[in-house]
């Protein structure tokens, strides 16, 4: 919990209770509006690299004012002008003075907000980037580590053939693979709205450079480098189009997709005592129920995850709706999306690093379900091979189908154990098997190519990512071993 919090006012629990300081600090207004000079100095930079008459002492003191922003004359100027661009404005030209005329120049309210906008996304992505990174990382060194250990499998959450616990984990990083791959392809394709000026046709800037139309492109292109961007998107009107928000708050939301979906998994085999999240030495697991070990963690994630999956629908709501060259209905929703959105997939990847970097698998627990299924899912093997020392299929598959259902009634009905291989043992049309019912009955030999399949996908798509990204970690974490 964040310290020195106003206690009377609302605060927002993604700030004070979830979300990282680097990705809140991201969001702030201290970032956004010191990108906003940033954004002016750029321009004016660039427009006198392009021939304006701007003189190095103006971009000097603009320079020398990019960070310190009086907050109160700006909501000041906000009051009086009902406008929060020319408020910065004349809070940055009082700073500056001898820069005031050329802040600004030629400019839109879109030209700093909107950059600024995709300038704070890109950061945040870069913050998220990180944080995946990590957990790929540590799933990877799970998946590894019970790559062999035999696990009971589940369709429609019935029992089903045999996994391994690796292999089901390997699921989750596959998907966690996916989403970083595509937000590669995001950082990558990122464009700028770069220098379009106040209806997207540049006519303001085109009117400056006296029809030059060159150095009008130029302008464009050079603000973009300058605030490192490579390109611009092509054309916009007075805004970037708001698909791009919508493609950004998908790929934040199946990031937070992958994340429910691990963490509900974990959260069942919680309930079957199998698998369980981290669990601190005076951790409480129930006010009431002093034995309790709820997933808490994992059901956070869920949590997190189900909001921000909540925001897709809302992006795609915002581009629909914009009119013509621009709409000012996009601005508040935006003002709350864009950072939650971020805010919230931060959190969830803290807390799915905080669980898989120390989850606790319980192999007696998971040995007793197998040992309680496997007799059911070994008849097959039983069957064949009674059948290739000369017994009739038919009369034999009769006999399992009959001992299957005294067993499952068995177990049912007086909550007995398994005893469907006795019961086998028992019946001389299976004598042939009964010397190596054992080795029928070994874990290993149901679960496929679960190890191998494990070690390729690992070997062959996910260490060459963490190869390319072992700089990320850093002196604090673990060695990344690949």
């Amino acid at each position: 919990m964040k310290k020195n919090m106003k206690k009377d006012i609302y605060e927002n629990p993604l700030i004070t209770r979830y979300a990282g300081n680097e990705i809140s600090q991201n969001w702030s207004p201290q970032k956004k509006f010191s990108t906003w000079r940033r954004m002016w100095l750029a321009l004016a930079t660039a427009e006198k690299e392009l021939g304006l008459p701007i003189s190095d002492k103006q971009l000097e003191e603009m320079s020398a004012h990019l960070d310190d922003i009086d907050f109160e004359y700006a909501a000041k100027k906000e009051k009086e002008f009902r406008h929060d661009v020319m408020s910065h404005i004349h809070t940055f030209a009082k700073s500056c003075p001898s820069a005031a005329p050329i802040i600004h120049l030629g400019a839109t309210s879109c030209f700093v907000g909107d950059n600024t906008d995709l300038i704070q996304i890109k950061d945040a992505m870069n913050i998220i980037k990180v944080k995946l990174i990590k957990l790929i990382a540590s799933l990877r060194t799970f998946s590894m580590e019970y790559k062999n250990l035999p696990t009971l499998g589940f369709t429609h959450y019935q029992p089903a053939q045999l996994t391994t616990v690796g292999k089901r984990a390997s699921l989750w990083l596959q998907d966690f693979l996916i989403d970083f791959e595509r937000l590669e392809d995001e950082l990558e394709n990122l464009p700028f709205r770069g220098v379009k000026g106040t209806t997207g046709t540049q006519a303001s800037f085109l009117e400056l450079f006296k029809g030059d139309h060159e150095k009008v492109k130029k302008l464009n292109i050079r603000v973009a480098e300058i605030m490192g961007f490579k390109k611009t998107i092509p054309v916009s009107g007075q805004t970037y189009t708001r698909k791009m928000d919508f493609y950004i708050v998908s790929l934040l939301s199946g990031i937070a997709q992958s994340a429910h979906k691990m963490s509900t998994d974990i959260r069942l085999l919680a309930n079957l005592k199998e698998i369980e999240e981290p669990f601190g030495k005076k951790q409480i697991g129930s006010s009431a129920m002093a034995y309790k070990r709820n997933p808490m963690r994992s059901e956070r994630i869920c949590s997190l995850a189900r909001y921000v999956m909540s925001l897709l629908e809302n992006t795609a709501m915002t581009h629909s709706t914009q009119w013509f060259e621009r709409t000012l209905d996009d601005s508040a929703n935006r003002r709350i999306v864009l950072p939650e959105a971020f805010l919230a997939v931060d959190a969830i990847l803290s807390i799915a690093n905080n669980v898989c970097s120390g989850l606790n698998v319980w192999p007696l627990i998971i040995k007793k379900r197998i040992e309680a299924e496997l007799p059911f899912m070994a008849t097959e093997n039983i069957l064949m091979e009674c059948v290739k020392s000369g017994g009739d299929r038919q009369e034999l598959h009769e006999a399992i189908r009959i001992h299957s259902m005294e067993a499952s009634r068995n177990i049912k009905e007086k909550g007995n154990p398994n005893d469907l291989i006795e019961r086998i043992k028992n019946d001389d049309k299976f004598a042939v098997v009964k010397d190596i019912l054992d080795k029928l009955l070994d874990p290993q030999a149901y679960v496929g190519r679960s190890s191998e399949q494990v070690e390729e996908f690992v070997f062959s798509n996910v260490d060459p990512v963490l190869k390319q990204y072992k700089t990320i970690f850093n002196e604090k974490d673990e060695e990344l071993k690949v």
